[in-house]
Order: C-alpha cells, then sequence, then structure tokens
C-alpha cells in the first residue's frame, strides 16, 4: 500500500497550479486517512484516522437505506397511480427501476452543482476543498419531490451554497443548514412544486426511462396506443388514475378534513413503513429510526436532541389534542403525528446538524424542544402548508447561538456564586 501511496503522490500537481491541485487534494484526502498527526515533546496523543471527510461519510451510509427504500417507494407510487401492479411487492424490479432512474439525476445534480461551486471556491482561495457538502448533497435528493425539474433543483442549490455557507466564510462557518436552505427556497420561489396534492408523485418518464423502453412498456400494457393531442402522459395519466387513489399526502389529508379522511385512504402500517406519497426520504419511518441509530452509536448525532424535539413536539400535540375542538387537525391524535410527515427525517438527520444547532449540553436539551414545539404549530396552525420541521429548524438554527451564549452565561453565573460564597 505505502509504495502505491507514493505511486499516486507522484502525480500531485504543484500549489500554484490552484485549480488541478485542490481536485487531486480533494481525490487524495478522501481516498486515504490524514498523513499527519498531532505530536508533542513528552506526552501521549490519541492519533485517529477519522477526519472531517470520514465523519460526513458515515453520515452519508447511515442514509443509504432511505435511498433504497425511496428509490423503491417513487416506483411504487408510480405503478399504483397507473392502476398497476397489485400489492406493495407486486412488480418489484420494475418499481426499483422505476425509482433508480427517477432518484439519478437528481442525485447527479444535487453533487455536480454543489460539489462543483465547492470546488471553485476551494481553487479561488487555494486551500483544499471542504467536506461539508458531502453530507448536503446527499440530503437534498432525499428531502425533494421525487419529480421536481432539474433546473429548478440546480438553482435552489447554488442559492444555498453560495448564499448560506460561502458567503459565511465555507463549512462549519454557516449559520443555516443547507440542506433545508435549498428546500426552503424552492418552497417560497416556487412553491407548486413542491405543495398541494400533485407534486409527490413522479406521474411521468424521464429520458433514462424512455431510454429502457419503460414508457413504451406501460403503454402497451395499459393498452394506449397514442396520448391524445396536447396532453402530457401525466396529465393522461392524473385524468385516468384508479378509483379511490389520491396523491394525497397524509399530512394533506388531515389539514383538509381530519384524522378520518386520512384512515380512508392510508392504514397506520401504510404511514409506518411508507408506502404513502411523500418526499423521497421521509417516508419509512423504521429505516429512518435505523440511520438515527446508527449515528448515535457512532456518536455523530446528539441524542439530547432527538430525545428532546421527541418531547417538544409530544407535549404540544397533545396540548393541541385538549384544545382541538375548532380546528379538524389539532385533533388529530398525538401520537400519529410522529406517523405522518417528514418529523423522524428531520429529527435524525437535519435537526442534528452539528455546525447549526446548539452546541452546549443544555442548549441542545433546549434546542430540539423548541424545534418540536415550533414545528407542531406551524404543522398545524399555518393553512399554506402542513408541515413544520423545514421552518422550524431554521428558525432555531438562528437561535442556537443565542441558546449557547444564556447557557453559558447561567453557568458563568452559578460557579461565580460558588466561589463568593
Amino acid at each position: 500500500m505505502s509504495k502505491f501511496l507514493d505511486f499516486v503522490k507522484k502525480f500531485e500537481p504543484p500549489k500554484e497550479k490552484r485549480m488541478l491541485h485542490t481536485l487531486y487534494d480533494g481525490f487524495f484526502t478522501f481516498a486515504y486517512a490524514p498523513n499527519h498527526v498531532t505530536r508533542g515533546s513528552g506526552g501521549v496523543h490519541i492519533r485517529d484516522g477519522m477526519d472531517l471527510k470520514r465523519t460526513m461519510f458515515l453520515v452519508v451510509q447511515a442514509m443509504a437505506l432511505c435511498y433504497i427504500f425511496g428509490m423503491y417507494n417513487i416506483g411504487h407510487q408510480h405503478y399504483t397511480a397507473l392502476g398497476m401492479y397489485d400489492g406493495f411487492l407486486g412488480g418489484f424490479l420494475t418499481k426499483l427501476l422505476y425509482g433508480a432512474l427517477q432518484i439519478l439525476p437528481i442525485f447527479i445534480v444535487s453533487n455536480v452543482v454543489g460539489l462543483g461551486i465547492e470546488f471553485f471556491y476551494a481553487a479561488k482561495k487555494g486551500h483544499a476543498i471542504e467536506e461539508g457538502y458531502l453530507v448536503s448533497g446527499a440530503l437534498i435528493p432525499l428531502i425533494m419531490p421525487p419529480d421536481i425539474p432539474l433546473w429548478m433543483l440546480a438553482i435552489a442549490i447554488a442559492f444555498a451554497v453560495i448564499i448560506g455557507k460561502e458567503a459565511f466564510g465555507g463549512t462549519g462557518m454557516n449559520v443555516l443548514n443547507i440542506a433545508l436552505l435549498a428546500r426552503v427556497f424552492v418552497f417560497f420561489a416556487y412553491p407548486g412544486d413542491i405543495s398541494g396534492d400533485f407534486c409527490w408523485v413522479a406521474y411521468d418518464y424521464n429520458w433514462l426511462h424512455s431510454l429502457l423502453g419503460m414508457k413504451a412498456a406501460t403503454m402497451s400494457a395499459l393498452g394506449i396506443e397514442a396520448i391524445p393531442e396536447g396532453m402530457t402522459f401525466s396529465k393522461y395519466v392524473l385524468a385516468n388514475t384508479p378509483d379511490g387513489w389520491t396523491g394525497a399526502t397524509p399530512l394533506a389529508l388531515a389539514a383538509k378534513e381530519g384524522w378520518g379522511a386520512v384512515q380512508n385512504y392510508y392504514t397506520n402500517a401504510q404511514m409506518f413503513w411508507g408506502a404513502i406519497p411523500g418526499s423521497i426520504g421521509e417516508t419509512c419511518k423504521p429505516i429512518i429510526l435505523i440511520g438515527a441509530a446508527i449515528l448515535l452509536a457512532l456518536r455523530i448525532a446528539s441524542w439530547r436532541i432527538m430525545l428532546s424535539m421527541v418531547v417538544g413536539a409530544a407535549l404540544t400535540a397533545i396540548l393541541m389534542n385538549l384544545v382541538g375542538d375548532f380546528h379538524v387537525f389539532m385533533a388529530v391524535p398525538w401520537q400519529y403525528h410522529f406517523w405522518m410527515g417528514s418529523f423522524f427525517f428531520a429529527m435524525a438527520f437535519m435537526a442534528t446538524d452539528p455546525v447549526t444547532a446548539a452546541s452546549t449540553p443544555t442548549g441542545k436539551l433546549i434546542y430540539g424542544f423548541m424545534i418540536g414545539v415550533v414545528g407542531m404549530i406551524v404543522r398545524v396552525l399555518n393553512p399554506a402548508y402542513p408541515e413544520g420541521w423545514m421552518l422550524a429548524i431554521l428558525f432555531m438554527n438562528v437561535f442556537a447561538p443565542l441558546i449557547d451564549h444564556y447557557v453559558l452565561e447561567a453557568n458563568i453565573s452559578k460557579r461565580l456564586k460558588r466561589v463568593s460564597s
């Protein structure tokens, strides 16, 4: 290995060639452990090959199952809308292939645009490529609708990385969560493409599907010889969906008609296991909780934030149940708020971002609790959009430094009192 490493090092460009050296350094440090350690004149120092790139890579690995299930659910929702393949596991390989080809362009755009901007800024500044976008690039596809226009996604990512990150100094300096900033950009700039009942299911076929003949095969199976003039395939599907099927999410149904409407369309098992429309990575709760457990076991994520967020959301939902006679959404049983929407995904992968979250132990408890409270209030009482964790986390990102400040001030005050006494 050392001989091969020496061979690879021979190709290292001189630092004067910033672009080439930055690109080389990024690939080299991703493939190999750091070749430097802390040294001291007398004492033992802990030496560890775990750097920021590897930490970020472990977080991405914790999301791998979300990607696999997300791919399958994209295909499942698509073919359910067409009235094809009875049962969740019917047409397994076809559904998985459809979802994989649907998410692949989203993943490529997310990483090419984001890492391209990171590379440009790193080369201009003359330092190594920063690693923080590895997680953001994996998170962004999972929190987007499965049929989001790629040009729209590219603009949102460019905005999030340039304005939300590089403007503040790069990795570790951003105030707001980059992945959520990209999503909130789409939410405010193009609300029709990330809200409503029809954006959470991919109805059409992209060029990758068509290249493999999937669109032609579907039309043949459905006995469709040609799409009527002036009508796209997706509009044709929406006009001919099976009776009893809806592309609305459980949250949208609960907000409009209450818990009874949700039960008319979805079972508790479907909501728990994730066979429902929604953002790509948010639907399957067991898989998300497995990812959360991995992050906790590796001590990458904070259990204080996760636990306090659950408590804050539960208490707020229980309070709403007690006074919920004047709003159907407030009457939804509190425990089922965890079954619907993106609570667990936000808790595991968004709220625990170490850069934008509170850093003191007590501050993390306050930070997570307030995300739970604010998120539930926005979810239930916001008439425009029945979800709240994106806005709640970004809101608390802004207040995280203030929370830490007052926690530290309180600790200092307690210690001064002990000294004076």
